[in-house]
């Protein structure tokens, strides 16, 4: 596996025990179809949030955010979608989360999670 993938990998993982720690409920990870991946499902409550994670082991080419574009929120919206119809008995709001990962091979990894980008 590359490294570029164990890192993201890892920060999934994280992500996860982050979310955890917080009482969200894991769904499923890195569920899969036609138009791409999901990274997290997990349930806040009442709500089925659907978690985007991108995680960097520094801010040299910019903070993880900043991978999270327009475009690449409008394909989460329609996985989102997706993922809604293969999984009709889970019932509840949605929402779109963003979980970025400053994971440093040499220091404790931070993790900022935004709620509801979209």
């Amino acid at each position: 596996m590359a490294a570029k993938d164990e890192l993201g990998r890892r920060g999934e993982r994280l992500a996860e025990r982050h979310l955890l720690a917080r009482g969200y409920r894991l769904i499923e990870r890195n569920w899969r179809c036609r138009q791409g991946e999901i990274d997290l499902v997990v349930r806040d409550g009442d709500a089925v949030v659907f978690v985007e994670v991108k995680t960097r082991s520094s801010t040299a080419f910019g903070h993880p955010f900043e991978a999270i574009t327009p475009v690449k929120l409008a394909r989460l919206r329609r996985l989102a979608r997706e993922w809604c119809a293969a999984h009709p008995h889970e019932r509840g709001r949605i929402r779109i989360d963003a979980v970025a990962v400053l994971a440093p091979r040499d220091a404790d990894p931070r993790i900022e999670h935004l709620v509801g980008v979209f």
